[in-house]
């Protein structure tokens, strides 16, 4: 009679006993990595309470002073009272801290600004080749989709590149052209990753990233591609977008 080798019955006792799989180990590692490079974006004026101000998410890139996050969220700061100060909220929980930052660069046709940091390096995420992103690949991204209201907790969604999409979809009727629809459809369109996960307008700004390597392949977009590609909807709706890293890479390299 056949008997079972012992090495399959150890691993049959992990199943059964709930071990983690070697994809979300993988996974945990990446994120405890990753996570100092992920900061809040916001603003600072001391006679305001609360003194600071919430509005997305960026990532530490290239040599670990630049910050990466939406151009909508910066618009929004830069709208504000000239009074308030642009910069990072990093740490854990209440005990977040401020951190100035200048605003060197706004892409708006790719949603994209770049801050930039004085004094010591954040660890800086690497940015890959977005260009081999394929459909069906998993991903994973980290931001603060509830801002600070419980302290700056990073949140960590998976997610799966779900199309390879462009950034703007034609209107059913001439009525429902905005500007901004007209000024993109005049534009050559470009490809956008959409992915099957619910992001929240505070995970405008998050890197996309692979989860086994950290390796960063886009920046996850809530306001600006859904607008546009989406606007008869209101409420989350289980898909979220992603501006492709190559316009980071670009935006990096326009100002070294």
């Amino acid at each position: 009679m056949s008997t079972v080798p012992s090495t399959v019955l150890f691993c049959l006792g992990l199943l059964l006993a709930g071990a983690p799989c070697r994809a979300d180990d993988a996974l945990a590692q990446v994120v405890a990595r990753v996570k100092p490079s992920i900061v809040g974006v916001g603003s600072l004026q001391k006679t305001r309470t609360p003194p600071l101000q919430f509005i997305g998410t960026g990532f530490a890139a290239g040599d670990g002073l630049s910050v990466l996050t939406c151009a909508h969220v910066i618009q929004k700061l830069l709208d504000a009272n000239p009074d308030e100060v642009i910069g990072i909220l990093m740490g854990q929980g209440q005990a977040a801290q401020f951190r100035p930052a200048k605003v060197l660069a706004v892409d708006m046709e790719h949603d994209l600004a770049l801050l930039r940091l004085a004094g010591t390096p954040l660890p800086a995420l690497a940015l890959g080749d977005a260009g081999g992103v394929r459909e069906g690949q998993a991903m994973a991204f980290t931001g603060f989709p509830l801002g600070v209201l419980l302290g700056l907790h990073h949140v960590t969604h998976r997610a799966t590149v779900s199309s390879l999409a462009p950034v703007v979809m034609p209107s059913e009727n001439a009525q429902r052209l905005d500007t901004r629809r007209l000024a993109q459809l005049q534009k050559s369109p470009y490809t956008v990753f959409q992915l099957d996960a619910t992001a929240y307008p505070g995970s405008s700004g998050s890197p996309l990233y692979d989860p086994a390597t950290g390796v960063v392949y886009g920046i996850v977009n809530m306001v600006y591609v859904k607008g546009l590609k989406e606007t008869a909807i209101t409420a989350p709706s289980g898909i979220t977008y992603a501006i492709p890293g190559s316009y980071m890479q670009e935006l990096l390299l326009k100002n070294k």
